[in-house]
């Protein structure tokens, strides 16, 4: 039995997912001769650990109730020190960890996944590529921070997974490195990576005002509390950087073109959450209308996309043809579509669920068994 030894970092929505997916897979797992140790999981505050992580787990109990208490609020340092686990708090938590990367990374082997949403990670997930450790990453903020950075991280790419910062589940950057290394030029990409945006464009262009449809999906938990932190476009542009990085180019955020669909003036740092519901999308509906109105004309639709080639990556509305894969596209799904020389006239297109905790997290699960090779079998004793 192959033992991959994991931390996780971020005991959130997708985090207490990855646990709930690994405790009922253990027979199915059992069966593929593998079986993941996780031994710690931390949050931004505490770390709970097994007391010997060479040679002891964090109970599937623990990993529970763990989430249990995550998803009521608390903090880890609820679970309290036992026999069965210990817990760390404060500054102690990254000192810890990195302590548990080098004790793990070069004799067992360690994955440190990372399910947060905080870009303060990147500088133990530095720490520990140098450890020897594996990283596979949910969190899309590690490989969108400066380029110095995102190369030390990528620097040892076999230890590295990350499938679910783009699409969830969707195979995409699975997809986009097998063309690259089979030496097929890939030139331009454009997808609809927001399942959101997606949902709020297909809406809109069924007839519906723009407010409407971002009022109903709010209500349908489609957003985030705050619909501007979708409505503003950075959740896309950080999966489209992460894509134009795959293909070589050397981009920062700053140096993308970013479309909001909302003004300045109705940011959340100038008006409150209620008053841009219920006063500020209203005056929105007319520009999107005209917009609609102008791609129709052009026998065209509109959707919130990522577009990438040689000399640009950008996101923001796009006309595009309705009888694309992107102008099909209905409700939340995502969409990519992929053009290089061998998918020249017709491009590679991936498509499904491209959002939500579930999907997420079995990405996540599928990424660190992908590492397995890279853990040895345990020494037999003769």
């Amino acid at each position: 039995m192959k033992n991959i030894a994991l931390v996780l970092m971020g005991c959130g929505g997708v985090g207490c997912q990855l646990l709930q997916h690994i405790v009922s897979c253990r027979s199915l797992h059992a069966k593929q001769g593998v079986h993941l140790r996780v031994v710690g999981v931390c949050d931004s505050k505490s770390l709970v650990v097994a007391p010997d992580v060479l040679a002891a787990e964090l109970d599937d109990s623990i990993l529970l109730e763990a989430c249990r208490v995550k998803s009521n609020g608390s903090s880890l340092q609820m679970l309290g020190n036992s026999g069965v686990c210990q817990v760390f708090s404060g500054p102690e938590v990254i000192q810890k960890v990195t302590d548990i990367g080098g004790v793990l990374g070069k004799s067992t082997g360690l994955a440190f996944v990372d399910c947060s949403a905080s870009a303060e990670t990147v500088g133990v997930l530095n720490q520990v590529v140098d450890l020897g450790c594996c990283v596979v990453l949910a969190n899309k903020k590690p490989l969108t921070v400066p380029m110095d950075d995102y190369d030390k991280l990528v620097s040892q790419p076999r230890r590295l997974r990350h499938e679910s910062t783009v699409g969830a589940g969707l195979p995409v950057i699975a997809s986009l490195n097998r063309l690259i290394s089979s030496g097929d030029p890939v030139y331009r990409i454009i997808g609809s990576l927001s399942g959101t945006l997606g949902y709020v464009m297909s809406e809109v262009q069924d007839g519906k005002p723009f407010s409407q449809v971002v009022t109903a999906a709010k209500s349908l938990g489609y957003t985030e509390p705050d619909p501007r932190d979708d409505l503003g476009g950075m959740d896309v542009a950080r999966k489209a950087l992460i894509l134009a990085r795959l293909l070589g180019q050397r981009l920062n955020l700053d140096n993308m073109k970013i479309e909001s669909l909302y003004p300045e003036e109705m940011g959340p740092e100038v008006m409150p959450l209620e008053d841009f519901l219920l006063n500020g999308l209203p005056l929105l509906d007319k520009k999107i209308e005209d917009r609609i109105k102008q791609a129709s004309a052009n026998g065209n639709v509109l959707r919130y996309v990522c577009l990438i080639d040689d000399s640009r990556c950008e996101v923001g509305i796009q006309e595009v043809p309705k009888d694309s894969a992107l102008g099909r596209l209905r409700g939340s799904d995502n969409v990519v579509e992929i053009y290089s020389r061998c998918y020249e006239k017709q491009p590679l297109v991936i498509q499904g669920a491209g959002a939500g905790n579930d999907t997420t997290a079995a990405g996540v699960l599928a990424d660190i068994l992908d590492i397995q090779d890279l853990f040895p079998y345990p020494s037999v004793v003769h």
